[in-house]
């Protein structure tokens, strides 16, 4: 979600410092704790999970503010950690940034002692990927701790190579026995509310990562492009917030290097390396990796904006979304591909990850009788109901980047998500998702259950045709949790077209509440091998379970 409950940006007289003069400093100085990891050499798995330190935080980092050129000279250096992701039963690939032009080569091994080793030789990294670059392993056994070092080699000499950065990861399991468990949450780095060293960073990540979940589903706004970061911010009962800052964070995005230097903004945090060495990740977009509430063919009327055409931002936006996560359906590097994907996780899941961004229609009051475009297109709506008919897995998780029954207003008039307001018969982007709730209860579809982030706080609806004008569906449940790190807003209201009752809700009484004012939230997901019995918790930053449901496998509605 981005500024509000409008989705505006903030107004003036709200709780963000003007820009800072040209001789502001672009940082405090007592962010070296969180930006600057001293060198680590080798951690084991053990020191991972016990929360010591960890192979993604390997180098320190460059001095903030300063441009990000690749160097020309000197041994290749891994400052901005390690990634996996797109892991299956047997393959994942591991992805790294070099400093300077290098060749990835990436190293597995059964155990963090690394006596044995698979040696995978990946690409050249330089200038047209922002040194950022790929791995593909393949032929790993099933349900297996994977221990990686990755090691950058001078293109001309490949015996020089930097100190290697290490990380961990588990294959999904081909059988039940020990079951599935994964996080979710999204919307990091927004409002405003950066990387804040008096509070230690985004130490929500390092919460999550003592979970040590099997991966971990970002479900957009994975950065604000269009959230410029000032150095402080003061807050409503007179304390001051202090960001790190950089360059690209100054302004909006609207450059292919601007993009990237959002998503190195993240970056720059420790516990986001560290976790990211640890979880695999499972990241779609949502509008601010873009821009606020973009819809394909928008021309921008906004002053920050030399650039109009917001196809344009979203080209560059996606090229940068797919240089910085391991995505294989979005390879080379975001040039072409697609963000909707299934990602299997042996028999008892696959997720289902939705693109509500670059198929939608533009944002309207929704009251259309015929709307074939509606929020996902037709292609992504023909491909989802052919997915969802051919899984056996024992649940089908809908990651959506928006929620369904709430209403998120655009301005005054429009609507950004799936509902409008009107309790009644489906009108808009409503009629796509009758359909595809019909489809589910014709196909006699079991399992399946819808997950957001989005809207900056955590809740719970169940939907049922009982309380509903549209009834021909069976009963689901939808869980949303967030922010990991962005501002905290009040709940949106909700729509009856679908029946939902909101079981439970946890939200700020105030827009844009800090992160050092309410905790963030994420959530968590566990199936268990034995009975199938899948059962969610909405968690609050600080180790606290808000909420808890279980659920039963095999059921058409619940």
């Amino acid at each position: 979600m981005p500024f509000g409950p409008t989705h505006r940006p903030l107004a003036p007289g709200s709780p963000v410092s003007p820009a800072p003069s040209p001789s502001a400093p672009s940082a405090p100085a007592s962010v070296a704790s969180v930006a600057s990891p001293p060198l680590v050499r080798g951690p084991g798995r053990r020191s991972l999970l016990r929360g010591g330190a960890v192979a993604s935080a390997a180098l320190a980092l460059p001095a903030l503010g300063q441009a990000p050129a690749l160097a020309l000279t000197g041994r290749p250096r891994a400052s901005w950690g390690v990634q996996t992701g797109a892991v299956t039963s047997s393959s994942a690939l591991v992805w790294v940034r070099a400093d300077r032009p290098a060749r990835m080569v990436v190293e597995t091994s059964a155990t963090d002692a690394f006596r044995r080793v698979r040696r995978w030789h990946g690409p050249l990294l330089g200038p047209g990927t922002d040194g950022t670059g790929t791995t593909a392993l393949h032929g790993l056994p099933p349900g297996e701790q994977i221990h990686y070092r990755v090691l950058l080699a001078d293109p001309d000499d490949p015996r020089r190579t930097g100190e290697p950065v290490y990380g961990s990861f588990r294959t999904a399991p081909r059988g039940r026995r020990g079951g599935v468990r994964f996080l979710w949450s999204g919307d990091i780095a927004g409002q405003g509310w950066g990387i804040n060293p008096d509070i230690g960073g985004f130490r929500v990540y390092e919460e999550m990562r003592r979970l040590d979940p099997d991966f971990f589903l970002c479900s957009g706004d994975t950065i604000y492009a269009d959230g410029v970061i000032e150095p402080s911010v003061t807050l409503p009962d007179g304390r001051v917030w202090r960001n790190v800052t950089t360059e690209e964070k100054s302004r909006v995005a609207q450059s292919l290097d601007e993009f990237r230097g959002n998503f190195r903004y993240n970056l720059l945090d420790t516990h986001v390396r560290r976790f990211n060495a640890q979880v695999p990740t499972v990241a779609q977009w949502d509008d601010h990796e873009v821009r606020n509430n973009w819809y394909p063919g928008q021309i921008l009327d906004d002053p920050r904006y030399s650039e109009k055409n917001v196809d344009v931002l979203a080209a560059r936006a996606l090229r940068a979304f797919g240089e910085y996560f391991p995505l294989d359906t979005l390879r080379p590097h975001g040039r072409g591909g697609r963000m909707h994907r299934v990602v299997r996780h042996g028999p008892l899941l696959d997720v289902f990850v939705l693109d509500m961004r670059s198929h939608r229609n533009a944002n309207s009051p929704g009251r259309q009788a015929d709307d074939t475009q509606g929020i996902l297109g037709e292609e992504q709506l023909g491909w989802l109901k052919r997915e969802l008919s051919r899984s056996r897995a024992v649940w089908k998780v809908i990651a959506s980047d928006m929620p369904i029954g709430l209403v998120v207003p655009d301005g005054s008039v429009n609507f950004e998500a799936v509902a409008q307001g009107d309790p009644g018969a489906p009108l808009g982007r409503e009629l796509q998702i009758a359909e595809l709730l019909r489809f589910v209860k014709h196909r006699r579809i079991t399992g399946t259950l819808w997950l957001t982030a989005d809207v900056h706080y955590t809740s719970a609806q169940h939907y049922a045709p009982e309380r509903a004008a549209f009834q021909d569906f069976a009963p689901f449940w939808e869980f949303v949790s967030g922010p990991l790190a962005a501002g905290g807003f009040p709940a949106n209201a909700l729509d009856a077209t679908f029946g939902p009752e909101r079981v439970f809700v946890r939200a700020p009484e105030r827009a844009n509440v800090s992160p050092m004012e309410s905790p963030q939230y994420f959530g968590e997901v566990a199936i268990d091998g034995g009975s199938g019995e899948l059962t969610v918790r909405l968690r609050a930053e600080g180790g606290t379970v808000l909420f808890s449901k279980t659920l039963q496998p095999g059921r058409v509605g619940q």
